[in-house]
């Protein structure tokens, strides 16, 4: 059976149509990948539970201060107007528009590291990442076949060299006499049609292995194909599994054979030895398989290549049956060890990875091997099987010997589906790569699809979640980083608001409780005037912050976490009752003192400094705000000096203060404005402190303070 989209590369034939458009198999797969119902993500159900909760807390609060205030004998108008204040800046009704605009830009930010994000729940997801399977070839891989082992007349040499560069020696062992290579690099260059052209393969990666390395033997190989132009040849055929040309050299036509080494062994009566003398094939079988079987055995597909010489004219009138079995009666002349060589960049992402906790699994058509070798080299961890040993694994064998797999050779599309599922029923958070059309529902089926730009099919990059512009393995890595980065700016930011908002709501409750300020410590435009000057450029500071050292070195976060877990919100309330009880304290000192305009004044000031503090604060929950990273953090402290001025000018300014309504402060009250804004600092310093002898005693430093204490 032929499906849709199937190249057909040779030969003629007919075919009957079974089925058209969306009956086909590709079809099939459209289908069902359109069919997929998009839901929203972990983070956007919690964000809206706490929006809600918010909410609720709010309407309370303007109620109750609707309330004492008319049982204090208040106008409804002025107190309606104040609650309605409080509730634009107490109800998040900007945070879903906040975090959207946080992802949409973190997927700019991946798109400049070569990861296209199609979906922003995506960028969420991807800080998550526990498992990552991943394609070998051109992902882990150069996608580059470099000849590593040359084996010829007895003498096994080293290529130097990586990718289709020309560049690099071709290295024998001392004492073992010098070996003429023009004879065993001809068929390289003259039995391949690729073509090598400033460092790229033009046609077979294979063959373009077989070129640079008779180039590296010495030869031109463009000036031998002239001097030595084909007279026939035999194309390449997987039934055949061999190519063959035949050229007029001298008195004889010389027919090239390259192909598998068991098929041209097979076809061979000689073996070339050094000297151009040959030997016959039971001289020198043991050791021909031996040198086979240690090549394959190092991870390195063998190629044979061969020789016959023919008769002048023997070829002219044969048809492509007779050129056939004119291979035949070879002299074999060596043996080519080929790689495609790891990625240096992956081998460091994939240790990134393990640092990460993420494990990292290879998935591959090549043999269990060859993949088994590539992946020792990179550092992935665990066994080799094959496809047909996977899928003769029941679910209950799988599901207890899946941490011990770390490649999967010969898979077939169901296999990866059948992985995906098994990692997900363990809890795993999974990236899979892919880049044929079967590779479709697997992806599909990950939390993370990812898609190769380059060699990858429409279909699969429909499907994925991410696709890579480069096919590069590092790249996942990296955009695993940058999520991390983007999710830990957006926890910050939720902190900040979080606490700032219960700072409102308290601040307003408790004054109407205790009739400080006749139950408005702020003005309604005072309100607004934190809510939009100080608090936004405190949340810009926080979300766009500099990624958090060690993101890296964290364990992946579930998506089932609370993003704001019973402890962190017990915390994160008595950081607001802490600026409620500041603002409240300094206003009734102002009123008592100096008057309301003063002590409202003097609350603003109080307030937008607490503010800053709060925003120093829950950076990071466990660390000090006195540490290297808070003031090396140029744009933060920058963003933190443009808060404080602004505070200093709604005081300070004419305009600012007739709109406002605030007075200057002299010395004794802003030395009251910052005594309360120091006495936060250091009791939450003190908290912190304590927090961090708590994880200590729990064994080592937690990853995070919201991972640790959340």
């Amino acid at each position: 059976m032929a499906y849709m989209n199937s190249q057909v590369t040779r030969g003629r034939g007919e075919m009957v149509v079974t089925a058209t458009g969306m009956t086909t198999e590709v079809g099939r797969i459209s289908g069902m990948l359109s069919g997929v119902e998009q839901d929203k993500t972990p983070l956007t159900k919690q964000l809206d539970r706490i929006t809600v909760i918010i909410t609720v807390m709010a309407a309370i609060a303007l109620v109750a201060i609707v309330l004492l205030g008319l049982a204090r004998g208040q106008d409804f108008d002025s107190l309606f107007v104040v609650g309605i204040s409080l509730a634009i800046a107490a109800i998040p009704t900007g945070l879903p528009a906040v975090v959207t605009m946080l992802l949409s830009l973190g997927t700019r930010q991946l798109a400049e590291k070569g990861a296209i994000v199609k979906r922003l729940k995506s960028v969420e997801t991807l800080g998550s990442t526990s498992a990552i399977c991943s394609d070998k070839t051109g992902t882990l891989t150069l996608n580059q076949m470099t000849a590593r082992t040359l084996v010829a007349a007895g003498h096994r040499l080293s290529v130097e060299g990586e990718g289709y560069s020309t560049t690099g020696r071709i290295l024998t062992v001392a004492g073992t006499g010098d070996l003429p290579l023009e004879p065993f690099a001809l068929p390289m260059a003259l039995a391949s049609d690729a073509v090598i052209r400033d460092g790229a393969c033009v046609g077979d990666p294979t063959e373009g292995a077989l070129v640079v390395l008779a180039a590296k033997a010495g030869l031109d190989v463009e000036g031998t194909r002239r001097t030595y132009a084909r007279v026939a040849e035999v194309p390449f055929d997987a039934e055949y599994k061999l190519m063959a040309t035949f050229h007029e050299i001298g008195d004889v036509v010389r027919c090239y054979v390259k192909g598998a080494p068991d098929v041209l062994l097979a076809r061979s009566t000689s073996v070339r030895g050094a000297q151009g003398a040959a030997r016959t094939w039971d001289e020198v079988r043991a050791a021909v398989l031996a040198e086979n079987d240690a090549i394959a055995a190092e991870g390195m597909r063998v190629l044979a290549v061969a020789q016959r010489d023919l008769p002048a004219g023997s070829v002219t009138a044969a048809s492509p049956d007779e050129l056939l079995a004119l291979v035949d009666g070879l002299e074999l002349l060596a043996l080519v060890g080929i790689v495609d060589p790891p990625r240096k960049e992956a081998r460091d992402a994939i240790a990134e990875c393990h640092d990460a906790g993420i494990r990292v699994r290879m998935i591959t058509g090549d043999h269990a091997t060859t993949a088994a070798a590539i992946a020792h080299q990179l550092g992935i961890e665990g066994r080799a099987l094959t496809g047909a040993q996977f899928a003769a694994m029941s679910d209950a064998e799988l599901d207890a010997q899946v941490d011990e797999i770390g490649v999967v050779a010969r898979v077939a599309p169901e296999d990866k589906v059948r992985l995906v599922d098994v990692l997900k029923r363990r809890g795993e958070i999974v990236a899979m790569t892919g880049d044929g059309v079967n590779d479709a529902p697997a992806l599909t089926r990950a939390d993370i699809g990812v898609a190769m730009g380059i060699t990858g099919t429409e279909v699969t990059k429909d499907a994925a979640e991410m696709i890579l512009t480069d096919d590069n393995f590092a790249t996942i890595v990296a955009a695993v980083e940058g999520g991390r980065g983007l999710y830990d700016n957006l926890m910050k930011y939720i902190r900040f608001q979080m606490v700032v908002l219960t700072g409102f709501i308290l601040t307003f409750v408790g004054a109407g409780i205790f009739t400080i300020a006749d139950g408005t410590p702020l003005t309604p435009l005072q309100i607004l005037w934190i809510n939009f000057a100080i608090d936004v450029v405190l949340a810009i500071g926080l979300g766009f912050d500099a990624p958090t050292e060690g993101l890296m070195r964290r364990r992946p976060r579930s998506p089932e976490t609370p993003v704001i877990g019973r402890a962190l919100g017990a915390r994160l309330a008595t950081a607001g009752l802490l600026i409620a009880i500041g603002t409240l304290v300094v206003v009734a000192y102002g009123e008592d003192r100096y008057g309301l305009t003063i002590a409202t004044t003097m609350g603003l000031t109080t307030m937008s400094l607490l503010h800053v503090v709060a925003a120093m604060q829950w950076r990071d929950p466990l660390a000090s705000v006195f540490s290297h990273d808070t003031l090396t953090n140029g744009r933060f402290v920058v963003l933190m000096l443009v808060v404080i001025a602004l505070t200093f000018l709604v005081t300070t300014i004419d305009g600012l203060q007739r709109i406002f309504g605030t007075v200057e402060l002299d010395g004794p009250q802003w030395r009251a404005c910052l005594l309360a804004t120091l006495a936060f600092l250091v009791l939450a310093e003190l908290g912190k402190l304590v927090l961090r002898s708590v994880v200590r005693r729990r064994g080592g430093a937690a990853p995070s303070g919201e991972t640790a204490l959340a």
